[in-house]
């Protein structure tokens, strides 16, 4: 746990918000690039455009008389993804992970009827999920199968893998998971435990829930810090090469492990939040300063990756 006195926080490198408001998103990210983040149907296309692999797009709903469309999109499939294309902070995703006769099955096993799903659609054009109340599109996506790996460490949800990307550098990663208060989303407002990664090797360093230190999954007893995840360098290309796809400078990217595919890019965020240095025991501060002080010097993606990971890692800032 971070000690709340100024300076103590100052000693520790750790970001605030409003030096992250002013400093960093306000200085680094350009508004007329936040559509390319803030939605998500055009991250995705964007994401294809530049050979980044995402969930499968099986539909959208765009207005209300498309909402009875449904059944037909996700007839055959085992599961799938609502999602709102302008939401935020995991709010407004509808899992389904259990499809059986025109009945429809939450992570939990709970049943969703139709009329729940096209309630919850609506929603979704309404506006009641998406970033100022704006009317919005709802994006159906295939449901991710994840890696095995996870199994033990998430529970009835699909983990996913945060990094902070600052001028193309990954500085700092943390693996979220869900848990029986999150809903099967990984998502750390709701509940989700929140595992800090070294750079150089995607392994667990500090794990918290509800901005609580904790050593084991709250669900399974699993220990946080035995875990690997893998693929590593594939989600620190994925997530650097997104910064010339989004040509914003201080980013989250948000990705999945598909035991078929292979690592998935979910979203981008122009606003990620600070509970990563939470997670990690440590302040994501003195990596912003360093990549600073780089003064614009040009790299590919391949020389980034490998700069964060000698510099960045845990080994090397302790």
């Amino acid at each position: 746990m971070f000690l709340a006195r100024p300076q103590a926080l100052k000693a520790q490198g750790i970001l605030g918000m409003n030096k992250r408001n002013i400093d960093f998103i306000g200085r680094y990210n350009p508004r007329k690039y936040y559509k390319r983040v803030d939605d998500k149907l055009t991250t995705k296309q964007l994401a294809l455009a530049n050979n980044i692999a995402v969930p499968a797009l099986i539909g959208t709903v765009c207005q209300q008389h498309e909402i009875s469309h449904i059944p037909e999109m996700v007839n055959n499939k085992d599961g799938f993804v609502i999602k709102p294309s302008q939401g935020s902070g995991g709010k407004g995703i509808l899992v389904i992970t259990k499809v059986d006769n025109g009945h429809y099955f939450k992570p939990n096993g709970n049943e969703v009827t139709p009329s729940e799903i096209d309630r919850h659609v609506s929603n979704i054009l309404s506006g009641l999920f998406s970033l100022g109340g704006k009317p919005d599109v709802a994006i159906v996506e295939g449901l991710i199968q994840f890696d095995p790996v996870f199994d033990g460490y998430s529970y009835e949800g699909v983990p996913d893998i945060r990094l902070i990307v600052f001028k193309g550098f990954p500085v700092m990663g943390m693996l979220r998971l869900s848990t029986a208060a999150s809903d099967g989303k990984a998502n750390l407002h709701q509940g989700a435990v929140g595992v800090g990664l070294d750079i150089a090797t995607g392994k667990g360093l500090h794990a918290v829930q509800f901005d609580k230190p904790i050593d084991f999954h709250p669900d399974t007893d699993k220990k946080l810090t035995d875990i690997v995840v893998p693929h590593w360098d594939t989600l620190l290309h994925t997530a650097s090469k997104a910064y010339e796809m989004s040509e914003l400078g201080y980013l989250g990217t948000d990705m999945v492990l598909d035991q078929q595919l292979g690592p998935l890019l979910l979203e981008l965020n122009a606003r990620p939040g600070l509970a990563i240095q939470i997670a990690n025991g440590r302040g994501i501060l003195p990596h912003l300063r360093h990549v600073e002080q780089m003064k614009n010097k040009s790299m590919s993606v391949e020389e980034r990756v490998a700069y964060a990971k000698t510099h960045f890692s845990h080994s090397a800032c302790s």
